[in-house]
């Protein structure tokens, strides 16, 4: 064993550890995992419309807003309405836990605070001319936004960009968790849920648009997006 695959292996332990009541490598989810390895449409779209089930009742009305996103709208706000469009909408959709939320307004707000406002600027221009097959790249563009981690910058790439992001969040690693030998397995059980990586954020999207691709392919259509995937994970990791 070389010092990099015993480095890996004492994170895998380590984070086993830590993450013992919610990782098990016995916790199957045979729905899921049914689901997982099946290319039906039918059961693909029962569960993708499980979705609306788990969404809270004050949040359908930003849920559905902000589904129907037009990325040339965003991409040609003034900064100053990109950063509105940031704290009365994303980040409501994104921390519908109130004390969630306040907490992350305040790492934005220092935009205005400290009148950084040009820094934020350059971030929303990067953020439109980033090769968006680039997964790294987004992300790094997205958590330099105060108040976004991954999870966070992952899920405004997924609402732009839904054909080649997926939001990942605690809810996706615990659901690909129980999927039977799922290839990824160990490197799912490796991640932290509550801390998540950039490095764990690429290999997830990678995960969710391996299989939107697969489901097109074998049922020729090219309707399904890593962002559909997410939304199917999402219900099942709660």
């Amino acid at each position: 064993m070389n010092i990099q695959d015993l480095i890996n292996t004492q994170r895998l332990e380590g984070n086993r550890k830590k993450n013992n009541k919610i990782f098990d490598e016995k916790i199957v989810n045979m729905e899921l995992t049914n689901l997982w390895y099946s290319n039906s449409e039918i059961e693909w779209e029962k569960a993708l419309n499980r979705y609306w089930e788990f969404v809270q009742p004050e949040n359908i009305g930003i849920e559905k807003k902000l589904e129907n996103i037009d990325p040339s709208v965003i991409k040609n706000l003034t900064v100053n309405n990109f950063y509105c469009f940031l704290h009365d909408e994303y980040f409501v959709w994104k921390y519908t836990a109130k004390n969630r939320l306040a907490t992350t307004r305040k790492h934005l707000q220092r935009y205005k605070t400290e009148d950084r406002l040009s820094d934020l600027n350059i971030i929303k221009k990067n953020l439109f001319s980033f090769d968006i097959t680039n997964i790294r790249q987004g992300l790094e563009i997205v958590t330099s936004i105060h108040g976004l981690g991954v999870a966070g910058a992952s899920g405004l790439l997924a609402l732009l960009y839904p054909k080649y992001f997926g939001t990942v969040d605690q809810f996706a690693v615990k659901a690909l968790s129980t999927i039977k030998d799922l290839k990824e397995k160990q490197i799912i059980l490796a991640m932290n849920p509550d801390n998540i990586k950039i490095v764990d954020g690429v290999k997830l999207i990678e995960i969710m648009k391996e299989k939107a691709n697969t489901l097109n392919s074998k049922n020729k259509t090219d309707k399904w997006t890593p962002r559909m995937i997410d939304k199917v994970l999402w219900t099942f990791g709660r």
